[in-house]
């Protein structure tokens, strides 16, 4: 089921909710956790029920497993609690590893040894890779003594829970158990469901109205580079940037419809995208894009290895060991490899600057940092939207002007006298003129216009953000006092009219649902 069927808008979401509200005014907290629980197994099997004994399966594995590494750890066994850990790791990484890597295995054997051992295709589960990285920070956490007092049905709350269910927020067991566990949990409240609808709405808008119409423009250059056709220096741009901006929106707008249908019980999700276009470097990027795996990766991987601590050489390392895992956790391709690689480099370069060079803090610096960085982001994401090597390597070759015939990688003919200038390689005039506006406007969305949790900052609209996140970094507009008042949200007849309109539109775009991009990590 996804966020964007209507099935689920108009079905299961109102009919969870009208139970929960029922139930929570005159049941108890047990009692809305097995609602919320039940829901959202019906949420994942509607997807493939065949599924569900994994789900139901590695919850109960990690939650036995922490429960001994707990108590072997008071009774101060310290191998033991090694042991397990490692045990309990290597299980969700293998489970992980058979179902998102086994045919790249084999297909990389197969180059490298000409072996003929056939592709097994098997399908990946919705959201493993999401909810095994929560589930080994759980697992960590317990070896340490840092997870508080819990039962299985509110681990299975924490790890079930419908609207991170399935592509995150990668959210940190004390954000929940924190939660479930003070006074008032899961009451009922009209504040809950205006903040919580108004939140669901603008990334449900994000999603059908900007994202999947920058898709067509990203696929159609992509595809012409999969299928060896030549491509213009604007063409390739023009689906580098198309496919920048269709990622942002999709997985923000999936971000922002988690947080808001978490909201309408109660329950407050991390933020996890702070307007990352807007970053003025690669390490101020990834502390804006994809937080909860930015805060994973630093916490239970960067900081393991050793972090900083070790001199500079080492933390470069470090740091590239860290992006190249995460590069594959993405997916199951070279691509993602390569992608996270990228990262790594930029990192280094980005850390070996600020060591090198004093910040030139004045607003023309910050706008040329802010577009550098916007350019570095938009080149890596090249590989993370290709196919194979061989597609990425045609769009580069397109984006520096550099006209090919490649048939395989490392296979090429170029000549660099005939830079193209055609707009018609891809795109007839009209499309490119609809798919340059499309451009133009998430550009000054991403650069200009506050993000949801900025228009949302009075109400606090995320586990770990509020009125005191948005005075310590406002939205770029807010420095002209002219639009102060339209940058945050109020719950009145003029916002609900804004939102209504934002509906609307939302749902006049709902031809068809089609897949966010991340469920296919």
């Amino acid at each position: 089921m996804l966020f964007n069927d209507p099935v689920f808008l108009f079905c299961f979401l109102p009919a969870v909710v009208c139970i929960f509200a029922v139930i929570g005014r005159v049941g108890s907290v047990r009692a809305v956790l097995i609602l919320l629980i039940i829901a959202s197994t019906v949420f994942y099997g509607w997807w493939n029920p065949v599924y569900l004994p994994l789900l139901g399966g590695l919850a109960v594995f990690n939650y036995a497993l922490a429960h001994r590494i707990t108590a072997e750890r008071q009774k101060q066994h310290s191998h033991r609690v090694r042991l397990l850990l490692t045990l309990g790791i290597a299980g969700d990484l293998l489970v992980l590893a058979y179902f998102k890597y086994t045919d790249l295995f084999i297909d990389t054997a197969n180059s490298v040894l000409s072996n003929q051992i056939p592709l097994q295709h098997i399908v990946l589960p919705l959201g493993i890779s999401f909810f095994t990285f929560q589930k080994i920070a759980y697992l960590v956490d317990a070896s340490r003594g840092e997870v508080e007092d819990h039962d299985f049905p509110e681990y299975c709350f924490f790890v079930m829970f419908f609207p991170q269910l399935i592509a995150g927020p990668i959210v940190h067991h004390r954000e929940i158990f924190s939660q479930i566990h003070r006074g008032g949990a899961f009451s009922p409240r009209l504040g809950h469901l205006a903040i919580g609808l108004a939140i669901l709405l603008i990334g449900l808008f994000k999603k059908v109205v900007v994202a999947d119409r920058l898709a067509p423009v990203a696929s159609e250059v992509f595809d012409a580079a999969a299928a060896g056709k030549p491509l213009n220096v604007l063409c390739a741009w023009q689906g580098a940037v198309a496919y920048s901006l269709q990622l942002y929106f999709d997985f923000s707008g999936y971000s922002d419809m988690a947080i808001g249908a978490a909201r309408l019980f109660g329950i407050r999700l991390p933020v996890n995208f702070n307007s990352p276009y807007q970053s003025t470097g690669i390490i101020e990027f990834w502390q804006r894009w994809h937080m909860t795996l930015s805060r994973f990766l630093r916490g239970y991987l960067y900081i393991p290895l050793g972090g900083n601590r070790k001199g500079k050489l080492r933390r470069y390392v470090n740091l590239m060991l860290t992006m190249t895992i995460g590069g594959l956790w993405h997916g199951a391709a070279w691509t993602f490899v390569l992608w996270g690689f990228l990262h790594g480099v930029y990192l280094i370069v980005n850390h070996a600057w600020r060591l090198a060079w004093t910040p030139i803090d004045q607003w023309w610096s910050r706008a040329v940092a802010r577009l550098v960085t916007l350019v570095a982001v938009v080149i890596a994401f090249v590989t993370f939207r290709a196919p194979d090597l061989t597609t990425a390597f045609r769009m580069y070759c397109g984006m520096i002007g550099l006209p090919q015939s490649v048939s395989s990688l490392g296979e090429s003919s170029m000549s660099i006298s005939r830079l193209s200038a055609n707009l018609d390689s891809v795109a007839d005039p009209s499309q490119f003129t609809r798919a340059i506006g499309w451009l133009i406007f998430g550009l000054t969305v991403l650069w200009l216009a506050p993000n949801t949790q900025q228009l949302m900052a009075r109400f606090r609209p995320a586990f770990d953000y509020d009125a005191v996140s948005w005075r310590r970094q406002p939205p770029v507009l807010a420095r002209i006092r002219t639009f102060q008042p339209l940058l945050c949200w109020q719950p009145t007849v003029v916002g609900a009219v804004l939102i209504g309109i934002v509906a609307a539109l939302a749902f006049l775009s709902l031809q068809h649902a089609s897949e966010f991009l991340y469920f296919e990590f």
